[in-house]
């Protein structure tokens, strides 16, 4: 018998017992879920994680994530088993204003990311380990838990491939195969040779498993570590609510908490009440390779020329990226339109291809964020939809990237509708704590991309728009984020008309039209809608009394929602007169001129709206 099989045993007792106990104590979660996995969890927690709970962000650290969020209990009562957190504590599972919540949260300090969305884990893991591999070439290892039900997740088979492709051998898979879900069997069951089929395909190699037997275990886990370039994958054989036989391997005890009478009667068929200290190693002392130090200096971009904001957003990136080494560019195969290659001619070694997998790209960019990397990820305003869940759950992780849109709205032309953003604005304003950036002008652009390389918080995105337009601002000009430009203006002015983007070269159109028959009209450059310069938008209402705006998106959540909420709320001012110029049809395909006259958000439109609210 292995020396520390005694010591397994104890510590999977111990987590089983916990799990118990903060569930029902709770009133609610999931013992069963827990349950199934201690075994392989006890055998980590002794034999191999490593960690410094001194301090969390020390750069060897382990990295543990639990893709099965619901298993929470399980991760809380190893932190308890370690001595990270006190018995008190795990015993508030689920209470208002603790740290212990129902799925994991950053709230604590050994929890890289929020899970519970589940088939998330895993594919953030592909960013951390990428990092470790890549970038700061330390030995750390990545330990992912994931379970079966969240196998039918498209996402987790986007994070396989990526970690074949990469070789990421020091991301370690651990699967759950518990075969019970929330309503009864997996899609696989039991059926590991299926599994095994299935990860084999996507470059990784799998390791077959009983998970209840702590010595397949301890030697699944030397064999995951044994060099071989391939990412393990530990597929585990395992009985939901393993430990207490009224429950174990019965269906319907998904996400149910042990009455306080089957709780007593589970620990005590468990060997009764324990509560031992069972220390994690700390990592040995490594930092990543010294980066040397450079100078950025933004491209500038004349008056008189033409450029599109899309390009300006590679090229800002690239100069960036020689004054700050923390700077990690992703893309979805489309950096020839994002132009985020400009980025990886400089920096092939700082620039990640994710393909066509945009769940990937979004996870892989919050996996670079939990080890301090500045990442951008960047593809299609359109398709960043596809991954919305994951920008919903890095809010609640409490993640701080950036994201890159181009080919907003209408105005990208023929290709139609399908590669259309049109409701990207309302997506990224719903984000918590989120900044949306929507930029007239390239030397605009490369002051805001600068602003997006430091130190804002939270989810950063910009639109970028696809056509070469002309430069409206000196390079020396200056902008920052919750700004806005008035253009346009004079003590004449009978209506604003507010625009970011293409509509703001529409909206300038407008205002020379006007002009010349006599009618004057201030203009607004909307460029940070989220958070929105309000200041200048009440000011432009109490002066001019009409607003109108101008939008490639849909009415509904975009720019003239943003300008309405400055009118709402305590205190709020009186509405205005607001009248929304947006896309109220399905658009089809055509020129970008085409299309903006069909959407009534060209020029001419313009001039006919300001024409009737005078």
């Amino acid at each position: 018998m292995p020396q520390n099989e005694q010591r397994w045993k104890e510590l999977a007792r111990q987590l089983r017992i916990d799990s118990i106990r903060s569930t029902t104590k709770a009133g609610s979660g999931h013992p069963s879920s827990s349950m199934s996995a201690a075994d392989l969890m006890a055998v980590l927690q002794i034999e191999h994680l490593k960690y410094d709970p001194a301090n969390p962000k020390a750069p060897n650290n382990d990295h543990l994530i639990f893709s099965k969020g619901h298993a929470a209990p399980l991760l809380y009562s190893m932190y308890k088993a370690a001595g990270w957190i006190t018995d008190e504590e795990m015993m508030t599972l689920r209470q208002i204003g603790s740290r212990i919540e129902g799925h994991p949260v950053p709230v604590l300090p050994y929890v890289d990311v929020a899970t519970g969305s589940l088939g998330q884990g895993l594919p953030i893991g592909v960013g951390i380990a990428l990092c470790a591999k890549y970038l700061d070439k330390l030995p750390y290892k990545v330990w992912i838990v994931c379970g079966d039900s969240e196998m039918a997740e498209g996402s987790i088979w986007e994070a396989l491939d990526k970690a074949g492709h990469y070789k990421l051998n020091n991301l370690i898979t651990i699967v759950d195969v518990n075969r019970l879900g929330q309503r009864g069997e997996t899609e696989l069951g039991w059926n590991l040779d299926a599994y095994a089929a299935r990860v084999e395909a996507f470059g990784c190699r799998a390791i077959k498993i009983d998970g209840h037997d702590l010595k397949q275990v301890a030697a699944a886990y030397e064999e995951a570590l044994n060099g071989d370039e391939r990412p393990p994958v530990i597929l585990a054989k395992t009985e939901k609510g393993y430990g207490y036989s009224k429950i174990s391997n019965k269906d319907n005890w998904h996400g149910k908490a042990l009455p306080a009478d089957m709780a007593a009667e589970a620990i005590a068929e468990l060997g009764g009440p324990i509560s031992e200290l069972f220390e994690v190693a700390k990592p040995a002392p490594g930092s990543p390779p010294p980066a040397p130090a450079g100078t950025a200096t933004l491209p500038r971009y004349e008056l008189g020329t033409k450029e599109a904001v899309r390009k300006a957003y590679g090229d800002a990136l690239r100069a960036l990226g020689h004054g700050n080494n923390d700077i990690v560019v992703l893309d979805a195969e489309v950096s020839n339109s994002t132009h985020a290659e400009e980025f990886k001619k400089d920096f092939p070694d700082r620039f990640f291809e994710m393909w066509i997998a945009e769940q990937q790209l979004v996870a892989s960019a919050i996996g670079f964020s939990v080890r301090g990397k500045k990442a951008f990820a960047s593809t299609f305003a359109a398709f960043f939809s596809r991954a919305y869940d994951f920008i919903r759950m890095a809010a609640v992780s409490r993640a701080s990237f950036a994201m890159g849109g181009s080919h907003a709205g209408v105005s990208i032309g023929a290709d139609g509708a399908s590669q259309m953003a049109l409701e990207d604005i309302a997506m990224m304003r719903a984000v918590h704590n989120s900044t949306v950036l929507y930029p007239s002008d390239p030397n605009q652009t490369a002051q805001l991309v600068e602003e997006m390389a430091g130190g804002l918080e939270g989810i950063v995105f910009m639109r970028t728009t696809r056509e070469k337009l002309p430069v409206l601002y000196s390079p020396d000009q200056k902008f920052s984020v919750g700004g806005s430009v008035t253009i346009r203006s004079s003590d004449a002015d009978k209506v604003t008309v507010i625009g970011a983007g293409i509509t703001l070269h529409e909206a300038l159109k407008a205002y020379d039209t006007l002009k010349a028959e006599g009618i004057a009209i201030r203009v607004i450059d909307l460029y940070s809608v989220k958070p929105v310069d309000a200041a200048t938008i009440k000011k432009a209402a109490a002066e001019t009394g009409t607003l109108i705006v101008v939008e490639d998106h849909w009415p509904e959540g975009g720019l003239g929602d943003a300008v309405l909420d400055v009118f709402t709320g305590e205190g709020a001012p009186a509405f205005p007169k607001v009248v929304k110029l947006a896309v109220k049809d399905m658009p089809g395909s055509g020129e970008p001129y085409e299309l903006l006259e069909v959407a009534g958000i060209d020029a001419a439109h313009i001039v006919k709206a300001v024409k009737a609210a005078l």
